[in-house]
């Protein structure tokens, strides 16, 4: 436990601080002390005026100073009196505690683990040895989400998911900077994809309704063994910069669902810009106005049925005719033919990944 390695230090810096002190949690526990501890009405004005900044202060008559990790306050230190000695006794007591919290939690968290292996931070063999270590079971069905807000929530929002995630040992929720966190999920029993489907659509719905921010979700594909999670993970990210492209009215992205988008996303952009220069001889694609994007987009939805497009446009079929015709001669390609339909649509697709300006040379 970490307390036992609490109480090591405790017990060194007794020889050195001839002062009482010790270390209490976030709930107001004492973990550890010299002997003497605080009583509990001095213990609850710890809780109560916890120090959120990374200085000491002085609370009862005693000097205390916390102890955070990524998203909250842990542990803070204490102690009596409020001279020099016990500012530096307590200074040097939360590097001791912080430094020794570091470790165990590289040695013993599981969610530290989990969040190595998204990393690609262990090697198989370490990795499973890790894994039987710590008592988790590598061969599970495991999903990732990566969920994103549209402003700064984290702290709210990793709060919100823990809370929805209170399997410790076997779901981990994971925060990666301010704007996204990541859930590794673990699944059981039949219909797996039904449950993937409907875990995405409780994040989106709790965390819309409790942080009033909005949320996107990417979602990986469902692995079997705890080597592939690092996958996952990286799938469930191409999700989201895929979908923030090519289908930005849903908020939930599935990498196995990205279709053509995914195929594109991984094109060089000189690749791209070649194909363009190619297929549109005769004009560019920027050239059609918005009223001929919006025609092109409803005869696609319909399956290239001209009757039926222009019903759902109000426009008389003639009209579409004319537009499509249109389009023939600014680009060269004719929609109401399937093979030059399609190489219309990709290039679409194409020119929209290039004007979302993606990081690729």
């Amino acid at each position: 436990m970490i307390s036992e390695a609490f109480q090591n230090i405790v017990n060194q810096m007794t020889d050195a601080f001839n002062l009482n002190f010790g270390v209490i949690d976030y709930n107001g526990l004492v973990l550890v002390s010299t002997g003497r501890e605080p009583v509990q009405e001095v213990v609850d004005s710890f809780i109560y005026s916890w120090p959120t900044n990374e200085d000491v202060a002085i609370q009862s008559g005693y000097i205390i100073k916390s102890i955070s990790n990524e998203h909250k306050y842990e542990y803070l230190v204490y102690v009596e009196g409020v001279n020099n000695d016990s500012v530096a006794c307590c200074k040097a007591l939360a590097v001791a505690i912080s430094n020794v919290r570091f470790y165990y939690n590289e040695k013993y968290d599981k969610a530290t683990f989990m969040k190595n292996i998204i990393f690609d931070n262990l090697m198989s063999f370490d990795l499973h040895q890790k894994a039987r270590e710590l008592q988790i079971n590598a061969e599970v069905p495991r999903c990732v989400f990566t969920v994103k807000t549209d402003k700064d929530t984290e702290n709210e929002s990793f709060d919100v998911l823990s809370r929805m995630f209170p399997k410790k040992d076997s779901d981990f929720v994971i925060s990666m900077d301010k704007e996204n966190i990541v859930v590794i999920k673990e699944f059981f029993g039949t219909n797996i994809d039904k449950q993937v489907e409907k875990t995405a659509a409780t994040i989106i719905d709790t965390l819309g309704s409790e942080t009033m921010s909005k949320v996107s979700v990417g979602v990986g594909t469902v692995v079997n063994n705890i080597d592939n999670v690092a996958n996952s993970f990286k799938e469930a990210q191409v999700a989201l910069e895929v979908g923030k492209v090519f289908d930005t009215e849903n908020d939930i992205l599935y990498y196995n669902k990205l279709g053509i988008g995914r195929l594109i996303y991984q094109l060089p952009t000189k690749l791209c810009e070649m194909f363009l220069s190619e297929v549109f001889k005769k004009g560019d694609i920027n050239s059609l106005d918005d009223e001929t994007i919006i025609t092109i987009q409803k005869f696609f939805e319909n399956d290239l049925n001209v009757s039926e497009a222009s019903r759902q446009l109000f426009v008389h079929r003639n009209t579409l005719v004319y537009r499509l015709e249109k389009i023939y001669k600014i680009t060269g390609l004719d929609l109401r033919k399937f093979d030059q339909a399609i190489v219309f649509k990709v290039a679409m697709m194409v020119n929209k990944y290039l004007i979302s300006n993606p990081m690729k040379i």
